[in-house]
């Protein structure tokens, strides 16, 4: 016992010293992190040094990541998301698949040596797909995700993380001619129980998880928030197993019931950490279980193959994106960002291999081709971004896009008292707006002025990424505590610099402080209704408007050019507590009407020089 401890704490130092040094040079190469895991694999697996000799039970673990990636992709398929996207998702996403893997497919049948019309279909709807990491990086490295192309490329990543649930269900019906046939009932019998299984997950997910999720987050304890995410995940992926289906299209399902649920993007922080070291150890194994033998003996057939795949990959997104009104410029960056294969292809391979749709020779090769093309993937982006320059500057103008559903983003932080009426603002004009907050209650208020919200603690940079963050136009800070709102602004200032940060401030000495920091706008949360307030009283006291409101600009101003003053003062002694002062001379001293107020007054005049 204390053998196999003392092995699986080994086994766990290797993974994670091997995971620390692979991505940094990975980076420094200029590869997807994905690249690096999978060499990583490679290096320490059998084919390696054989510091792991069974990487069937390290991919049998790793599994849980694809799972809860899975659910992931489930909780961001919102309706409302899929609507605005629906062209590029249902139309471009379908025609990529479609004609990529009946290329790809046609390819593999006809030049590779031994490939069915099974095998090779299972090679071209594999490679098909495209790599969500990489291309997600590449188009954000180019901020292509705010442009046509990146919109139009997004939606078919988001078409191709849906289409591998049917895609993994479809692989068993092609291998029925392969394994002894089923007579009708116990067919019948075995979709009955899957469809079961579906309607339970389904209707749990639908009536009970909200609830549940609910009084969870009313106990305030983090941790459970996590441990009732990794139950249901696990639970779902666990009943399908039971049921015959796979892992990964119970957590699907479990994340498309809680897509529309305020708690969602609580629940994908709470996940992300776990789904990231299990992805890596997932495409370690990946690198483990390729056979480095098979590999070098038909390396010329494997780079021919993977220079092919990406050729015929690239052509046939270009066509797609081409004849779907993209600029030929726009239809170039699209198909130079999707070639490399995507992540579950590494699925796909072992799935048909067990299934006696492929032998262990095609598997191997097959992954080695799909990781080779993500090699290829950071070359192949650059060389098709300076084509589509060229392409842009020789025979191309802008084209004339439409912007009507673009407006702004901002992001709102605190949903208390402050956050609503600057929401009004927002939502009179049109703007997309995401509300954060922890509070059950505000999330329900939320819920009446159509925004999207997230339930989550804003001073948690994972809840940050998770809300998009890293995509608003504006970030505003509306939380109620000044120390809360230091917290995230620091932390917003330290991981998205260049984002526009509006503030809250509580008072003078809060506002200094957070100019300091960084902020591009802050306001004191009473300023401007105590100014309404004294014009309001101005009025009352039979001064006309036009005096009132000149009265109340005038003071506004001055207090501008004083809080100017002191950030100027606070760059060499640093923003202290400010005592409040007039902005205009009082034409008389202070009086004190009752002894108690002498001698306050007397005590401070003392004291203040």
């Amino acid at each position: 016992m204390h053998e196999d401890g003392h092995g699986l704490l080994l086994g766990a130092l290797i993974f994670l010293a091997t995971a620390v040094i692979a991505v940094p040079l990975a980076r420094r190469l200029g590869l997807s992190p994905i690249v690096g895991y999978i060499l990583a694999g490679v290096a320490i697996g059998p084919s390696g040094i054989g510091a792991f000799d069974d990487p069937e039970r390290i991919i049998t673990v790793a599994e849980i990541g694809v799972v809860l990636l899975l659910f992931i992709i489930g909780l961001e398929l919102q309706f409302s998301r899929l609507l605005a996207l629906r062209r590029a998702i249902f139309g471009l996403g379908t025609a990529q698949l479609l004609f990529s893997g009946a290329a790809i497919a046609l390819l593999t049948h006809y030049a590779a040596n031994g490939f069915d019309w099974r095998g090779a279909l299972v090679a071209g709807m594999a490679l098909a797909l495209s790599a969500t990491s990489i291309a997600l990086q590449l188009l954000e490295e180019k901020s292509g995700l705010s442009q046509p192309y990146g919109q139009r490329a997004f939606g078919v990543l988001l078409f191709q993380d849906m289409a591998i649930v049917p895609l993994l269900a479809l692989l068993p019906f092609l291998a029925q001619g392969v394994h002894e046939e089923r007579s009708f009932a116990e067919s019948a019998e075995h979709v009955a129980i899957i469809v079961g299984a579906m309607l339970v997950i389904i209707g749990v997910g639908r009536y009970l998880l909200t609830p549940l999720f609910r009084i969870l987050a009313r106990s305030g304890a983090r941790e459970v928030m996590t441990a009732a995410a990794l139950l249901v995940v696990l639970g779902a992926g666990a009943l399908m197993a039971s049921a015959g289906m796979s892992m990964a299209l119970g957590a699907f399902l479990a994340g498309v019931m809680l897509s529309e649920s305020n708690f969602r993007h609580e629940l994908e922080a709470n996940i992300d950490t776990f789904r990231g070291l299990l992805i890596a150890l997932f495409f370690m194994g990946v690198g483990m279980s390729m056979n480095l033998e098979v590999v070098l003996a038909n390396a010329p057939l494997l780079i021919t193959g993977t220079l092919l795949v990406t050729l015929v990959k690239a052509v046939s997104v270009w066509a797609v994106f081409r004849f779907s009104d993209s600029t030929r410029a726009d239809a170039v960056r699209s198909a130079s960002v999707l070639t490399p294969a995507g992540e579950f292809s590494f699925v796909l391979f072992p799935l048909a291999l067990g299934l006696g749709l492929i032998d262990a020779r095609q598997s191997d090769m097959l992954a080695a081709c799909a990781a080779m093309t993500m090699l290829l993937g950071p070359p192949v982006a650059l060389i098709g971004e300076r084509l589509a320059r060229r392409l842009e500057n020789r025979t191309e103008s802008l084209p004339d896009e439409d912007f009507t559903d673009a407006g702004g983003s901002v992001l709102v932080v605190g949903f208390g008292r402050f956050g609503q009426i600057v929401s009004q603002c927002l939502l009179a004009r049109g703007l997309e707006v995401t509300i954060i907050d922890n509070d059950v209650e505000m999330i329900q208020n939320a819920g009446r002025f159509g925004f999207r919200i997230y339930y989550g603690d804003g001073t948690r940079l994972d809840v940050l990424r998770a809300a998009g963050a890293e995509r608003a136009r504006v970030i505003a800070v509306c939380v109620d505590r000044p120390e809360t709102t230091d917290r995230i602004v620091e932390i917003i200032r330290q991981n998205m610099p260049d984002v526009h940060l509006h503030a809250r401030a509580f008072d003078r000495t809060h506002a200094v402080a957070l100019r300091g920091r960084g902020v591009d706008f802050e306001i004191r949360e009473t300023f401007e209704s105590a100014l309404a307030f004294g014009e309001a009283t101005l009025r009352a006291n039979g001064v006309d408007a036009a005096t009132a409101l000149a009265t109340v600009t005038d003071v506004r101003q001055r207090d501008l050019e004083r809080l100017r003053r002191q950030l100027a003062e606070g760059e060499d002694r640093g923003p202290l507590p400010l005592e409040p002062e007039p902005l205009v001379v009082p034409e008389r001293a202070a009086r004190p009407l009752n002894p108690e107020a002498e001698d306050v007054l007397k005590h401070e005049t003392e004291f203040s020089s």
